[in-house]
This record gives C-alpha cells, sequence and structure tokens, in this order.
C-alpha cells in the first residue's frame, strides 16, 4: 500500500491541560512525536514547549486527512480542548498508548 491509500494521523500536541495547542499531520506519527519531542518537529512547539500528544486519529486516504487537518486548525479553542477531553479528559500523554 502507499501513502495514499495508508492516510495519515490528524494530531494535537499541548503543553498543559488547557494550554497551548499545535494541531499537525503526518503518515508517522511516533517519528513525528519524536521530532517535536526533540526540538525539531515545527518552530511554534519548541517556542511553547508543546512535548505533550493528547489526540490523534487516523484517516484515510491522505487528501481527506490533509482536509480534516485543515478544518480542525480552523476550529475555536474551545472546541479543540472538546475534542481532546472526549476521549482524553485529563489531558494525559499518549504517546506510549498508541505508537
Amino acid at each position: 500500500m502507499d501513502r495514499e491509500t495508508n492516510g495519515g494521523w490528524v494530531y494535537i500536541m499541548a503543553d498543559r491541560y488547557r494550554g497551548a495547542t499545535y494541531v499537525g499531520i503526518t503518515t508517522d506519527l511516533p517519528t513525528r512525536i519524536t521530532q517535536h519531542r526533540e526540538g525539531k518537529g515545527s518552530g511554534f512547539c519548541e517556542r511553547y514547549g508543546l512535548k505533550r500528544l493528547v489526540w490523534a486519529e487516523h484517516t484515510a486516504p491522505i487528501d481527506l486527512c490533509i482536509a480534516h487537518e485543515k478544518r480542525v486548525k480552523r476550529w475555536r479553542r474551545e472546541w479543540k480542548f472538546a475534542l481532546i477531553e472526549k476521549g482524553n479528559p485529563d489531558w494525559i500523554d499518549l504517546f506510549d498508548q498508541l505508537v
């Protein structure tokens, strides 16, 4: 299977409970989260210390995944918080559970 049919991950990083958030997309979730934690993922995550994976969802094909990421990025903070808290009410780091 190729990237087109495998899809990708839309994910949200945070620094703390109801703190700063970053919405991203990747086809390789473990590698991307590791990059964020090492300060190599994005300038925003590095600047604000976003190292906690608080939400992730796999979507296929990749074009639907990209559209989903763009939609979530436009959401209000409270909507993002509600999305996170639906599956992760305590905002725990999900990295070890999902990968």
